[in-house]
């Protein structure tokens, strides 16, 4: 003990020269302690209160001091935490290694100058040395006054006695965190272990079972702790499973009993209970650890250790990547059945042992192979040095050669490189794969025999397996900060483990992706586990990678796994959109078969009804007003005719028929349908130059296109406005936006006031199934058809559209050498207007219809309801000079009759007459005309085909 008041100056050593004592290890079990900056504790508060008590002092601390500061655990009578270590009176009795007291500061020189006695006025200081018992001395507790004063042996002892206890507070306070977090890390493991665990405690109640016990059996811990863990048993087997307990616990002895365990779904399932005692660092009886493992499959013990360690290999065999180890010689020590499947070998016995060059026979992208020396595995193996090699060769051992994309990393322990783990992809199917883990088959066997051996293997694996997983691991805290990330971070998307940690998760996070992230943290909070969620995270490049995470909440971190499925969702998009095409496709080629069958039975209404009101025009029958009615029952057969050459053009049942037509004339006609097609919302304005030439062109394909047109002009305006349609001569020069030859040509042009298309629609507009309509609204095929019709020609399309500004489509035809045809007459008789002719269909109207105007003709007409009736009435001998026959009948077809007809009577010519001209089964060179027709077409007709009689 020191007393400042009882040595004097003449044998008191001063401060100055007294050796400062070692703080390195002083101050290194000070911080063991994990007592500085602490929250204050009752128990320290009341150990101070009872020294100022006992004391008699009005100040009292128990005080921790540090290398730079000296911090106070308790204060009485004192508001300050912590002060500068040199002005610390307790340092003095850290030095001193005793009791130090301190009857005058203003009479001891090392106090004079003291800040705390200038400013605090304190004159009394006595501190008892708070000592480990490894002899180190940490702090004091210590009485102060601000008069002088000293302490009888009374107050001294007590003094003594206190910091012996202060120090057995910080010795409990320490064993009760590291017992704390002993039991936390265990629950932590078995919670995350792969079996059922559970603990007991002296008289054989459970007090623990693991989370896998609750999640198979179904049981909540109300039901299942104590001995409520019976319930899950078979009722055959509780019995027995209850003695064998009862028995082990009494004789305080390991024991395995099988039974049949209960599921959550109601179904038992043979399992082995198995089980070690726990005694206490005394000797003293604990209770039990035991686990459950699931054998129905297999009732040895032996096989349940073997299913447990498959287990643990799920992952490295279930990968498609191949992946194997070797050491620092070389030799292949692992690999798993991806990699035997991809290189061809039947069993482990060909690879392990085996020097990597004799199992793995690899070059450069390029043919050349690699000196040893440069063999980036080996030298990975050999230096720890890790490599990525995206373009390599590796061969088969029937030696074809594989493309590969590969990794290595070293294996490193205790700072020593002992071999390097590898795994590589086929990219010729998919060059992003799962990276398998390793060395797991030692980790389950040592499950039931050493749990403490369990808990060092597993973390030595998850260790190596954060390490050579491309997958992405990471730790991320409750404020979305990462806490830690493995490399695959680096190798995936650029961003080093220095660059992330720290750093908030969203900021890689696509902006469109953020709140959604945002909610899943918050569901995390609610220790609610994620599983596969997906969201797209910055490359270090700018660019965005599609990421599919799980997330298990645990302690308030969240431990991540993300894995990149940016090509299975570009793989996914192109397959619904090939999908998408397929099923418009479909849907489109459905259209075409019913509306080409449709229009092909209309047309066969429409023959007898046309010939019939033609006939009764040209004879003038009636009256003036019968006549006008006539006349209007004709109009109406000519648009509803019309209206078919319509349908079997959408059918792709109608040939393109090119001639020069009269775009002025063709687009009058068309007003009242566009009108009526585009509603009273949009105004139509028609502005045709006087001086446009005859197009090019099919007059029922082009009379479809600008009806396509005006109906998606109309779509582009919701709320109205005004749809033009003008045509005009125009002269093409080099370098025009059609990409046209130079010359003349008619453009046609359909705009309108709408909303107007960016400069991407535009570039795609014109793609088949392209459409901005929305589901339902349309197919996609507008422009395609116009812009192929145009092609087709010869001519071009071209549009020209700003967003919100409205759209113009340009049509441009060529310009036809030929007049406009006039329409057709009857003018008089053609060279065989008389003679005998054969009249075949199976419609009796068409028929009769057709046979009445060539009668009227002047040709003598028999008749025939099919093609077989017509063959027998020419091999009978009758005289025909003309076959007028329609395709489509029961029995033969028309074509085939004229090739019969053909062949057998060479001189009669035939005309084949058909509902929609079935272009893949009409020979070219066959004479045809479409139903319906009135007689001036059906002269035109024949009169071609007879003139070279």
């Amino acid at each position: 003990m020191t007393d400042a008041g009882q040595t004097g100056a003449e044998t008191q050593t001063p401060w100055w020269h007294a050796p400062r004592p070692n703080d390195g290890p002083r101050v290194a079990a000070l911080l063991a302690c994990g007592i500085l900056d602490t929250p204050p504790e009752r128990d320290f508060d009341d150990l101070a209160a009872l020294a100022a008590d006992i004391c008699d002092t009005p100040i009292a601390l128990v005080s921790f001091v540090e290398q730079e500061r000296q911090w106070f655990k308790a204060t009485v009578g004192f508001d300050v935490r912590e002060t500068a270590a040199g002005d610390s009176f307790c340092i003095h009795a850290i030095a001193a290694d005793d009791l130090l007291i301190v009857p005058d500061t203003l009479l001891d020189p090392r106090f004079i100058d003291n800040a705390l006695v200038k400013q605090m006025g304190l004159r009394f200081y006595a501190g008892m040395p708070l000592r480990t018992a490894d002899g180190h001395i940490i702090g004091t507790i210590c009485v102060l006054d601000r008069r002088p004063r000293t302490l009888d042996p009374l107050q001294i002892r007590a003094l003594e006695r206190l910091a012996r206890q202060v120090m057995r507070l910080i010795d409990l306070r320490r064993a009760l965190r590291t017992q704390t977090e002993a039991d936390a890390r265990f629950r932590n493991m078995a919670d995350h272990s792969p079996v059922m665990m559970w603990v007991t405690d002296a008289e054989g109640r459970c007090t623990y079972l693991n989370r896998l016990w609750y999640d198979y059996t179904g049981q909540t811990e109300e039901q299942a702790l104590g001995f409520g863990w019976l319930d899950a048993t078979h009722p055959d087997d509780r019995a027995m499973a209850e003695r064998t307990f009862v028995d082990a616990n009494s004789g305080r002895v390991p024991f395995r009993v099988e039974y049949r365990l209960r599921r959550a779904d109601g179904e038992y399932r043979y399992a082995i209970d198995a089980a070690a005692p726990r005694f206490g660092a005394d000797g003293a009886w604990l209770g039990f650890v035991g686990s459950v493992i699931d054998i129905d499959e297999r009732r040895e013990a032996e096989q349940a250790l073997r299913d447990s360690e498959a287990y643990t290999r799920l992952l490295l065999d279930s990968t498609a990547e191949g992946f194997y180890a070797v050491d620092t010689e070389g030799r292949t020590t692992l690999c798993n059945p991806a990699f035997l499947a991809m290189l061809g070998f039947a069993s482990e016995d060909a690879v392990i042992g085996h020097s990597l060059h004799d199992v793995i026979h690899h070059s450069r992208a390029d043919g050349s192979s690699y000196p040893a020396s440069e063999c980036p595995i080996l030298r990975c193996a050999r230096d720890g040095q890790p490599s990525q090699v995206l373009d390599e060769l590796f061969f088969r051992i029937d030696g074809t050669a594989m493309p590969v994309e590969y990794r290595a990393h070293p294996i490193v322990r205790d700072g020593r490189v002992e071999g390097a783990v590898c795994t590589f992809v086929d990219v010729t199917a998919r060059r992003a794969a799962e990276a398998a883990l390793r060395e797991s088959e030692a980790n389950l066997r040592a499950l039931n025999i050493d749990l403490e051996r369990r808990v060092i293997d597993r973390a030595r694996q998850r260790g190596r397996t954060w390490v050579v997983t491309p997958d992405l691991l990471c730790v991320i805290d409750a404020e979305g900060l990462f806490e830690a990330v493995n490399p695959a971070w680096e190798l995936l998307l650029g961003w080093t483990e220095r660059e992330l940690v720290g750093r908030s998760a969203f900021d890689l996070i696509h902006p469109d992706d953020v709140a959604d992230a945002r909610r899943a943290l918050v569901e995390l909070g609610e220790d609610k586990p994620l599983a596969g969620y997906e969201n797209r995270q910055r490359h270090r490049d700018g660019g965005y990678r599609w990421l599919s995470w799980t997330v298990v909440p645990e302690d308030g971190l969240y431990y991540c796994i993300a894995r990149d499925v940016t090509r299975d969702k570009a793989r996914q998009a192109e397959l619904e959109q090939a999908q998408d095409a397929l099923r418009q496709s479909q849907k489109l080629e459905a259209m075409g078969q019913l509306t080409g069958g449709v229009a092909h039975d209309f047309n066969n209404l429409l023959t007898p009804i046309i010939g019939g009101l033609d006939m009764l025009q040209r004879h003038g029958f009636g009256t003036a007003r019968q006549q006008r009615l006539i006349a209007g029952a004709m109009q109406s057969a000519e648009r509803a005719q019309t209206l078919v050459q319509r349908l079997l053009a959408f059918a792709r049942r109608q040939p393109l028929k090119t001639a020069a037509i009269d775009l002025g004339e063709l687009i009058d006609g068309m007003v009242d349908l566009i009108t009526s097609t585009s509603g009273p919302q949009v105004r139509l304005v028609v502005d045709v130059a006087p001086d446009v030439p005859a197009a090019t062109a099919d007059a029922n394909q082009v009379e479809m296109a600008i009806l396509n047109l005006a109906v998606n002009a109309r779509d582009a305006m919701p709320d109205g406005g005004t749809l033009t349609i003008a045509a005009s001569p125009e002269t093409v020069g080099p370098g025009h936006r059609s990409g046209l030859p130079p010359a003349d040509y008619v453009r046609l042009c359909v705009s309108d006031t709408g909303t107007g298309m960016d400069e991407a629609t535009i570039a795609r507009a014109i793609e088949p199934f392209f459409s901005t309509k929305g589901i339902g609204k349309g197919t996609g095929l507008g422009l395609s058809m116009v812009h192929g019709l145009a092609a087709q020609l010869g001519g071009a399309l071209t549009i020209v559209s700003r967003r919100g500004q409205g759209t113009r489509i340009e049509l441009w035809l060529p310009i036809s050498a030929e007049t406009i045809a006039a329409p057709l007459s009857i003018t008089g008789r053609g060279p065989n207007a008389t003679g005998n002719a054969l009249v075949i269909d199976d419609e009796d109207f068409v028929r009769l219809s057709t046979a009445d105007m060539l009668a009227d003709l002047g040709y003598k007409v028999t008749e025939a309801a099919s093609a077989e009736e017509g063959l027998a009435l020419l091999s009978a001998g009758r005289p025909i000079d003309l076959v007028v026959t329609d395709h489509l009948m029961p029995g033969m077809t028309g074509v085939a009759l004229a090739r019969t007809v053909r062949t057998r009577w060479p001189h009669v010519p035939v005309l084949i007459v058909s509902g929609y001209a079935e272009v893949e089964s009409l020979d070219p060179d066959l004479p045809r005309l479409a139903k319906p027709f009135r007689q001036a077409e059906l002269f035109a007709a024949v009169s071609a085909l007879t003139e070279g009689d």
